[in-house]
């Protein structure tokens, strides 16, 4: 497990991988990169994808800069898991959401990957921005807990699609 500089381990388990068909079968927990830097709403989104019951293990980058290490496996996460999607905040302190997602769609091992853009502006500048830069989907928050909930249920199908 790898330790985060600010205290705390960055992967946490919040939902059972017990698929909810009644046959028993289990499904793979998705690895999920949250870059957010507001402790509520990484809370929130523990909270959003618990209730969505979508089996995951979650990892917290708190800024656009440790966001980048952790994505080249670099330093204190030369062992971090490769994220399946990245759930990532537009403003974020010493690198932007915007910087960042430009920075992984020219990695040609990042460029594929799903990355859902989280912001609480309503400019519609961020929006257009996040979709030149091919952002996967676009939620503004903040959205009551429920709402946001339905909001990410889509993240299974953006990993499943990424998959094949």
């Amino acid at each position: 497990m790898i330790q985060r500089k600010g205290g705390g381990p960055p992967f946490i388990s919040a939902s059972p991988a017990q698929d909810n068909s009644g046959l028993g079968e289990t499904r793979k927990p998705i690895e999920i990169l949250l870059v957010e830097d507001n402790p509520a709403d990484v809370r929130m989104m523990r909270e959003a994808l618990y209730l969505a019951e979508i089996p995951h293990n979650l990892s917290v980058a708190m800024d656009g800069e440790e966001a980048l290490r952790f994505l080249h496996r670099q330093g204190e996460f030369s062992r971090a898991p490769r994220p399946d999607i990245v759930l990532l905040d537009i403003k974020l302190p010493k690198i932007s959401g915007h910087s960042v997602l430009a920075a992984m769609r020219i990695d040609p091992d990042l460029s594929s990957m799903p990355v859902m853009m989280l912001t609480s502006s309503s400019a519609k500048r961020d929006r257009e921005l996040s979709e030149s830069l091919q952002a996967t989907h676009f939620v503004t928050k903040p959205l009551g807990l429920r709402v946001l909930a339905g909001e990410i249920k889509i993240i299974e199908g953006l990993v499943r699609q990424n998959r094949r």
